[in-house]
């Protein structure tokens, strides 16, 4: 399925693909230079790649949090971000008539975790005919997403993936149980692993959710080794001065040293897997 995905390169190589970028698109320039890095990075390792960048935030802890800059002027930098390099991007719909309007301008349409059961949002962005990136509610079993991606495929539209983002542990804190990573691989779907996301703090007092960043290789490394299709992580170079998530991010200085160091293990889990 994802040599379906448009201007997407290095499918034969053999490494896990990764869905990355910032968090949310806060301008031009810091797009197109995040994109530009993991590009470098990803081209060298080999490493299939699509920009990750959301137009709009709409779930947020508090009604002054940072939302957007306009859903246009997002999505319009999302596409030149693929003109202008060549890669394919991915972007989050929160309601049904957001579908139609970000299939203009992205290769990949994706339903936020706390989304994921609403059947007219799976609908209208299976229609658009767009790969859809159905990411696994922190409340669900994995066993629970083959709905999800039924509901999908049903609507005609057999290009599915499943992204783990981590499941709730008590009010304030996510894990990651890998079990449910080769559980939702026998739906026939890509499964990614959410590594940044899968390690926020949610809930905090002050309405601003922490994470635990140092932790993203600990939780990508288990990944690699459980056969994990593909990585989901967002990367600012300033994620302190980030206007959203700055706590789980990763920095985007260090993302050449993890995915050198992923994809080398993953070479390894080839080779045992032969």
């Amino acid at each position: 399925m994802i040599n379906q995905i448009p201007q997407i390169r290095h499918t034969s190589s053999g490494q896990f693909f990764l869905l990355a970028g910032p968090c949310a698109i806060e301008g031009e320039e810091m797009a197109l230079r995040i994109a530009e890095k993991i590009l470098q990075v990803t081209d060298k390792l080999k490493i299939p790649f699509v920009f990750k960048g959301s137009y709009r935030k709409a779930n947020r802890s508090r009604i002054d949090s940072f939302s957007g800059i306009g859903d246009e002027k997002a999505l319009k930098i999302l596409q030149k971000v693929s003109q202008t390099f060549g890669v394919p991007t991915i972007t989050d719909i929160h309601a049904a008539n957001e579908a139609a309007m970000a299939a203009e301008y992205v290769d990949i349409l994706q339903i936020p975790a706390f989304l994921c059961r609403q059947t007219d949002l799976l609908v209208a962005a299976a229609e658009t005919g767009k790969v859809v990136n159905i990411k696994k509610g922190q409340f669900l079993a994995p066993e629970a997403m083959q709905f999800a991606v039924n509901k999908v495929k049903d609507a005609g539209n057999i290009k599915a993936m499943i992204t783990d983002r981590g499941t709730m542990f008590g009010y304030q804190d996510m894990i990651v149980d890998y079990r449910g990573i080769p559980v939702m691989q026998q739906f026939g779907v890509p499964v990614v692993l959410d590594i940044t996301h899968s390690l926020q703090q949610p809930n905090q007092s002050s309405g601003v959710t922490g994470g635990k960043p140092q932790l993203i290789e600990t939780i990508a490394r288990a990944g690699v080794a459980v056969g994990v299709d593909g990585f989901f992580l967002e990367t600012h170079h300033d994620p302190a001065n980030a206007k959203s998530d700055g706590a789980n991010m990763l920095k985007l200085d260090l993302l050449e040293g993890l995915l050198t160091r992923l994809s080398t293990l993953r070479e390894t889990v080839n080779l045992i897997n032969q």
